[in-house]
């Protein structure tokens, strides 16, 4: 746990009760989640399903099921989790950050000991980052 420069903690318990509640409370649901938002995208866009099921053919074949040592090689199938992580997040926002010295991002001021959030969300559908960031294209994965 970091420390100020008076040996306090820098989050109290109270602080850190509600964070570590919720994301015990929401682990249960995200991997599910993101094979359901996987889903609804391909759904939306059967050329993906449809190259993912090829990948998952050639790679593994129709005799049996994947295995965990299927998943290095099947970068598509990958592909289609990471885009899905990026355009629904499982969490709204990164967990929170305290900003160990006055520093300047993007020309905003962030003072020292100021709480810093990253909203996963935003940072998913900038258009600065991603071209077309609403749009499911995996292919930017690979």
């Amino acid at each position: 746990l970091n420390k100020d420069e008076q040996g306090n903690p820098l989050l109290t318990a109270d602080e850190i009760k509600p964070t570590i509640k919720e994301l015990v409370m929401a682990a249960p649901d995200n991997p599910s989640n993101a094979v359901e938002w996987a889903m609804a995208e391909m759904v939306n866009k059967p050329e993906i399903l449809r190259k993912a099921m090829e990948e998952i053919d050639r790679v593994v074949g129709k005799e049996r099921l994947v295995q965990e040592s299927d998943i290095p090689k099947l970068n598509y199938v990958k592909a289609i989790l990471r885009e899905a992580f990026r355009l629904h997040p499982v969490a709204a926002f990164n967990l929170p950050h305290v900003a160990l010295s006055d520093a300047t991002v993007a020309g905003y001021h962030i003072p020292k000991g100021s709480q810093v959030l990253l909203s996963r969300y935003g940072l998913g559908r900038n258009p600065k980052v991603w071209a077309d960031p609403l749009s499911f294209k995996p292919e930017r994965h690979l």
